[in-house]
């Protein structure tokens, strides 16, 4: 995989159901963490005030459980990015065990009218999609 950007969760009691494993609502919190960590790095040198991206649409798969104390790495890196669209990829693992596999849709606003703007080639550049 290409241009991947890793970040690492503990378990803590907050994120354990009733089945005492990790809540599926968990792991859509930490995609949403895991996203907006990877655009802040992307973007520490070159920020983007004028545009916010929002989700459009969730796709998860959830492979194996994550229990209180364990360690899970997540795993992201953009793909088909185009028009006002970029898919994020996002895969969480407990050492080479893989939990969750997801896709999420985003769309990117302009900050300040949030209409949806297309994503232009200084975007793409920091997504690391074209060089």
């Amino acid at each position: 995989m290409k241009n991947v950007f890793s970040l690492n969760f503990q378990v803590t009691a907050d994120a354990i159901d009733t089945l005492d494993h990790v809540n599926n609502a968990v792991y859509v919190q930490w995609m949403e963490v895991v996203a907006t960590k990877h655009w802040v790095f992307l973007t520490t040198q070159n920020p983007f005030p004028d545009y916010i991206w929002v989700v459009m649409k969730h796709e998860i798969e959830y492979k194996n459980q994550a229990f209180l104390g364990d360690e899970v790495i997540a795993k992201t890196w953009v793909g088909e990015t185009k028009g006002v669209t970029s898919v994020r990829h996002i895969e969480f693992y407990k050492d080479d065990t893989l939990l969750v596999a997801a896709k999420t849709i985003w769309a990117m606003l302009d900050a300040q009218t949030h209409k949806p703007v297309r994503i232009r080639e200084n975007v793409l550049k920091v997504l690391q999609i074209i060089d």
